[in-house]
């Protein structure tokens, strides 16, 4: 090696020794005092068992995405429900700091209070794409945010599983008469519109729907979709799978994270944050459309699962009763009746504008 390759290769070495000293040495302050490197370790609670296909897998993606982007400043260990709280405590373990972020759905908290219920799902309401256009662009996510504050919480979209089965049923459902007295593991707003018509709503966790229905402790559940549902095995307990999911049309799911401990972290880790619950809510969309096709084809196929399309005259009643029911919750409180307000002016610009474009090229695509 001559002298000039000699001092470049040198100076390469250097240089190379220099930026990993710098990226192993502490940070240092504007005064020139020394911060420590930051190590941090959170947990994160969720709704669904560890792992669950779907709901389960895209709280782990999150933990181990914010992981990988923050260089292992920040790594989460994930809970499944029942494992260091119950399913239903995620939100009260969130905001007392028992860990410092959630994953699970809004509509559990209604307990809580009723607005939280429009930012998961509204029968008969927006969709995935309507639901990620309201929050992110249309004043959603500021108002969810202004919710969740009193209880020194920060949401995110964290998910959407796109429209879902009506649910699993033990016997037929051929007219309205025929929701009278049914026991059905349906959450949220949905719920209050079963009841409304004379049915029986129960919330039980995911992991219990199997044992309830086989047991007859219920007669019908909703859950996600023919991915889910598969896994769970609830063909397996019920003979009738209907559609559509007038309950839950794009169901947001959330990652909530405790404020006080998100407001500790630098910018740059907030940033990251926030991006991995972007990215996993995107993503979480596209796996749903993925997989319940092919479980679709499995069930029918392999199966012998039949879906049936609810009645007319049921879901002519379902609507009715919905916009009786969201209508009143909306009038309890003036913070729910913003929320309503809001949420009602993106849907109806949204529809107009789907008429002509995504209404209109669906019948397109059909009739040829």
């Amino acid at each position: 090696m001559d002298r000039r390759q000699f001092m470049h290769a040198g100076g390469l070495i250097a240089a190379t020794g220099a930026l990993a000293a710098c990226s192993e040495a502490p940070q240092s302050a504007s005064n020139g005092v020394s911060k420590p490197a930051l190590d941090l370790k959170w947990k994160m609670v969720t709704s669904w068992p560890i792992n669950f296909p779907g709901l389960g897998t895209g709280a782990t993606q999150l933990a181990e995405l914010i992981g990988r982007m923050s260089g292992g400043r920040l790594t989460i260990k994930v809970f499944g429900g029942g494992e260091l709280v119950p399913a239903f405590e995620v939100f009260d373990a969130v905001s007392q700091g028992t860990a410092q972020m959630g994953h699970s759905g809004a509509y559990y908290w209604k307990g809580k209070a009723e607005a939280v219920q429009f930012f998961s799902a509204v029968p008969f309401g927006m969709n995935a794409q309507e639901m990620n256009g309201w929050l992110y662009h249309g004043g959603g996510l500021e108002l969810w945010r202004e919710l969740y504050a009193k209880f020194n919480l920060l949401p995110f979209p964290a998910g959407n599983t796109g429209v879902q089965l009506a649910g699993w049923f033990r016997k037929e459902i051929q007219s309205v008469a025929d929701l009278q007295g049914l026991k059905m593991r349906i959450p949220g707003l949905g719920g209050e519109v079963l009841a409304r018509l004379g049915g029986t709503p129960v919330n039980i966790p995911g992991a219990e729907l199997f044992t309830a229905m086989q047991t007859g402790a219920i007669d019908a559940t909703e859950w996600v979709g023919p991915y889910n549902d598969m896994a769970f095995g609830l063909h397996t307990v019920a003979q009738y799978a209907y559609y559509p999911g007038w309950h839950e049309p794009g169901p947001t799911l959330e990652c909530m994270i405790n404020k006080t401990a998100f407001e500790s972290l630098p910018d740059d880790l907030q940033a990251i944050v926030e991006s991995a619950c972007r990215a996993v809510n995107d993503d979480m969309l596209a796996n749903y459309t993925a997989q319940n096709q092919r479980a679709l084809e499995t069930l029918t196929n392999e199966h012998g699962v039949q879906f049936k399309r609810l009645p007319a005259d049921v879901l002519t009643a379902l609507r009715e009763a919905s916009a009786a029911v969201v209508a009143e919750i909306a009038a309890k409180d003036p913070f729910t009746t913003r929320v309503n307000e809001s949420y009602q002016a993106f849907l109806s610009s949204a529809r107009r504008y789907h008429q002509v474009s995504e209404v209109a090229f669906y019948a397109a695509r059909e009739a040829s």
